[in-house]
């Protein structure tokens, strides 16, 4: 069972539109720092998300989870629907850092029909261009959340309560990363958050949960399956690539505003985890 405390979903409508593919929805290496929905209607197709190959199917509604690598593959006709939500930033760690989604669900009339809605509420969300090179850039990124400025309040309070109707069929089936008995560990991921523009020592986490040092590793592996520090870093550095799409700092302004005291170690870092540099980074999601 699902504990509600501290859990919250918050996301923005980015895109949403229906596409009709023959043999063109082939990209790789997609990584994005807002979350996708497909929900396939006619044909076939491939995901690969991470190391795992999910084989498309209609009637089935698929999630993409933000920072994941992920690529598509398809020979011939496909007809889905696709949905970008972003998660709003706040001071408290993600959804999916706290939940294990399923990748697959079947769709039923009543998610059909909120798709519909969605869409219908929605017309000019739609991307003019398939390629995730062509949109997942800090202007498109912009003038999709600038929309929400001028957006009614009601019909953005219904996308967004269709979204969460949507979010929750994968709740529903969602496990937790953390169990109950481990809130700890959830304040040590919040405290994390909160203070991402700073260094935090591993003796700092574990004092916040009364823990030893040592107590707090195995503790974070069990369950995150990563050690602090490399929790750490991977959230500076995702936090790093969303502060590049709407902030227009420069790449050592920026590193120091993550707590990185040098720049090559932020840079190492940065190629490491996303496979390219800072700059390239930087230069290749502005250029549109």
């Amino acid at each position: 069972m699902i504990n509600t405390e501290k859990n919250r979903l918050d996301f923005v409508l980015l895109n949403i539109g229906h596409a009709e593919h023959n043999g063109d929805w082939n990209f790789k290496n997609i990584k994005s720092p807002f979350a996708r929905l497909h929900y396939v209607l006619e044909g076939e197709a491939t995901l690969v998300l991470q190391d795992e190959v999910i084989r498309l199917s209609p009637g089935y509604l698929y999630l993409t989870p933000a920072y994941v690598q992920h690529s598509y593959s398809c020979a011939n006709q496909l007809s889905l629907y696709y949905i970008h939500i972003y998660e709003t930033p706040v001071l408290r760690s993600s959804i999916f850092d706290r939940y294990n989604f399923p990748k697959e669900i079947k769709a039923d009339q009543l998610m059909q029909a909120l798709l519909n809605r969605l869409l219908e509420i929605n017309p000019d969300r739609e991307l003019s261009i398939y390629d995730p090179r062509a949109y997942d850039n800090s202007t498109e990124l912009m003038r999709n959340l600038a929309q929400q400025i001028t957006f009614p309040f009601a019909l953005e309070a219904e996308s967004q309560a269709i979204i969460h109707q949507l979010m929750s069929r994968f709740l529903a089936t969602a496990e937790s990363k953390i169990p109950n008995f481990e809130k700890r560990l959830i304040r040590v991921l919040d405290y994390i958050d909160e203070h991402i523009q700073r260094t935090i020592s591993i003796d700092e986490l574990a004092d916040l949960i009364f823990l030893s040092k040592d107590h707090l590793i195995r503790l974070f592996k069990k369950h995150m399956n990563d050690t602090p520090v490399k929790y750490m870093n991977q959230k500076k550095i995702e936090k790093a690539q969303l502060m590049m799409l709407i902030d227009n700092s420069s790449i050592q302004e920026l590193s120091f505003k993550l707590g990185f005291e040098n720049i090559s170690y932020f840079n190492r870092l940065f190629k490491k985890m996303t496979g390219e540099t800072p700059t390239s980074y930087k230069r290749r999601i502005a250029k549109q």
